[in-house]
């Protein structure tokens, strides 16, 4: 059998990622959703923000994750899953361990290691569609509540 490989490959490895369920579905969400919006992926901000509303998260929380420092919508467990997407996005990766221990002492082993996994794959997707060009289609626009506009990056955040 021929093993898939472009962007056959990545899609088989999204199917994969997809399954996980061992983290909470909205925080690999916001998760992904902060990784595309410093990255400036926005297809996956456009898709990840759409695919929300169809999977009944909060899409007024959703909505802010471009600017989730400035807005008072999330919980601390969530600012933290936004703040460890943005470290492990960093170039050099900024993740400290006091951020790793409040997020491993609230998640538990299992939805750690998967909620860095998932990190590190929308990284990759994220990196990957950046490359390649791929820009939103417009799918957010269905959404009632708009997506908010990033804010300015702090300096630890910018990547080359």
């Amino acid at each position: 059998m021929a093993q898939p490989h472009g962007p056959e490959a990545s899609l088989e490895i999204g199917g994969k990622v997809s399954e996980w369920d061992a983290a909470d579905e909205s925080l690999k969400s916001f998760a992904h959703m902060a990784v595309a919006a410093q990255v400036g992926c926005s297809w996956c901000l456009d898709i990840n923000y759409f695919q929300a509303q169809n999977h009944n998260l909060d899409l007024a929380k959703a909505s802010q994750v471009p600017r989730w420092r400035e807005s008072d919508v999330f919980t601390p467990l969530e600012r933290d899953v936004l703040e460890y997407a943005e470290a492990m996005t960093n170039t050099p990766p900024t993740v400290t361990d006091e951020l790793s221990r409040r997020l491993l002492d609230r998640l538990g082993p299992a939805a750690m290691v998967e909620l860095t996994a998932f990190i590190a794959f929308s990284n990759f997707s994220t990196r990957s569609n950046t490359a390649l060009g791929i820009e939103s289609q417009g799918f957010s626009s269905a959404c009632e509540i708009p997506l908010a506009a990033r804010s300015e990056l702090p300096a630890i955040a910018s990547t080359p």
